[in-house]
């Protein structure tokens, strides 16, 4: 142990020394000394951008100051939360979270006052999932806030919070939340471990813990989802599934899920059953057109041009007439400038990122057709997919698809319609062979649940999805009782 670090000393003046020997290069850090005819010597220190200046002046300086007397084991402040500490190095910890300290003198030990306030912004609409009849309340980066959020929706006993740190530089709070009577205790387990287990400097964001505790790393399916919304992390904890929150991150994580959580929107349990699995039906056949139609194109212009109708082939080849590259290169140029443009509109601000994408969409496409580097076949094509994969109401998943369109498109180059039909059914058995912390990723299809099929494709009117999926192993699977339209229910 650093000789700066040790006990609490009588004497404030060995405190404040060893204080600026640890925090050096550091002028944030404010001494303030505090002499009274009628009480002892006192020095409260505190970091000046992580407190509430309001909290230090009101709850703390001015009783302090005031104060005729002070007693033993006793503060004339109001402070909501008072702790004391004696370890030098925990008090460097406890500075760098927000908390103030107080030093009194002739004492050994420390006052912790909760007088955190570091810079934060107000609840905002989510910026990603978007959401028409749901809530406008999006999580930010301050954890304790999240967490009032999602008990503003589950206001139960059961739901119970799992503390766990990582980051041995910078430690992050990471809270797991869970309904106890319903959530699967070897699963609180395994991520419990997985985390502790990490040994690691800082986690930053969301994204990067992750990468670090799911189960497959080299898939390109995302294994556990992430959601910026408290209403839909609030749905999944009654499913039985855990959200992890991340202190300093916008987002949540929540597992395990499976692959057709992905495709499922808080919108659809706002809106009539029938529109609601007409849209679910929707989001599945954008799923196949974005990641197997320009990999189609390929195929039936290379390999299989008999399966085309002939007034149809004909005008195929009358666009392709000027073009001088293959089929493989043709679409390859037309959707490596699309992702190029999408990424432009999403670090561009947003009113110069809209007109980016839409001006730049028509002028690069028209101009390619006219020089004839593309046909319009291939525009038409490359469209589709780019409004197919903006169907998808997960970030990740989109971003998968994206990915896996470009082998698709090569395997559907070598072997044509066959290459494409191999390359679906090696995503198939990758598929049934993931898991999300453990549990199967393929649920209900894979193993096949057919009680947990009425939210897969289509989403059943609500009062016949009685238990919770059994994906995700929930100790208690009712959900609710036998609610008949109209009013009135039967156990």
């Amino acid at each position: 142990m650093p000789e700066q670090y040790g006990k609490v000393s009588e004497q404030l003046s060995d405190n404040t020394q060893r204080l600026k020997s640890i925090f050096s290069d550091a002028p944030d850090l404010v001494y303030r000394s505090i002499e009274s005819p009628h009480a002892d010597e006192t020095m409260l220190v505190y970091f000046e951008g992580l407190i509430d200046m309001n909290s230090i002046n009101n709850d703390v300086l001015r009783p302090l100051i005031e104060s005729l007397s002070m007693t033993e084991g006793s503060l004339p402040i109001s402070v909501g939360k008072i702790e004391t500490e004696s370890d030098m190095e925990q008090i460097e910890k406890l500075l760098l979270d927000g908390k103030s300290v107080l030093f009194l003198s002739g004492s050994t030990e420390a006052y912790i006052l909760d007088t955190s306030g570091w810079p934060q912004r107000s609840i905002a609409d989510p910026s990603i999932e978007t959401s028409i009849l749901g809530s406008h309340q999006g999580f930010v980066e301050t954890g304790s806030q999240n967490i009032a959020l999602i008990r503003r929706y589950i206001p139960n006993r059961e739901l119970k919070i799992k503390q766990v740190k990582a980051g041995a530089r910078c430690p992050v709070n990471l809270s797991i939340m869970y309904l106890q009577d319903v959530a699967a205790p070897e699963v609180l387990q395994e991520l419990v471990q997985r985390i502790e287990g990490l040994d690691i400097d800082c986690i930053i964001n969301t994204g990067e813990l992750i990468e670090l505790i799911e189960d497959s790393a080299f898939s390109p399916f995302p294994q556990l989802l992430v959601t910026e919304r408290a209403d839909s992390a609030a749905s999944h904890i009654l499913q039985g599934r855990y959200v992890v929150i991340v202190d300093r991150s916008p987002s949540v994580l929540v597992g395990p899920v499976s692959f057709v959580s992905f495709f499922q929107s808080v919108d659809d349990y706002n809106m009539r059953w029938i529109y609601a699995s007409f849209i679910r039906l929707l989001r599945f056949f954008a799923f196949f057109v974005a990641l197997f139609l320009p990999a189609i194109y390929i195929s039936f212009i290379t390999f299989n041009y008999e399966v085309i109708p002939i007034k149809l082939i004909l005008s195929v080849a009358e666009s392709r007439e000027r073009v001088p590259f293959h089929p493989l290169l043709e679409a390859f140029i037309m959707e490596v400038t699309l992702e190029m443009m999408r990424e432009a509109g999403i670090r561009l601000p947003a009113p110069i990122g809209q007109t980016v994408g839409l001006v730049g969409g028509i002028i690069i496409g028209q101009t390619a057709v006219q020089a004839g580097i593309v046909s319009n076949i291939m525009v038409i094509v490359v469209a589709s997919t780019a409004i197919a994969s903006f169907i998808m109401p997960n970030y990740d998943m989109g971003t998968a698809i994206r990915f896996l369109r470009f082998p698709m498109m090569l395997t559907a180059f070598l072997y044509g319609f066959i290459g494409i039909v191999s390359g679906g059914m090696l995503l198939v058995s990758h598929l049934t062979s993931l898991t999300s912390l453990g549990v199967s990723y393929g649920s209900p299809l894979a193993p096949i649940r057919f009680p947990d099929l009425k939210d897969t494709f289509v989403r059943f009117p609500l009062w016949l999805m009685r238990r919770r999926p059994a994906g995700s192993h929930p100790k208690q699977l009712r959900r609710q009782a036998n609610n008949k339209p109209g009013g009135g229910n039967s156990s």
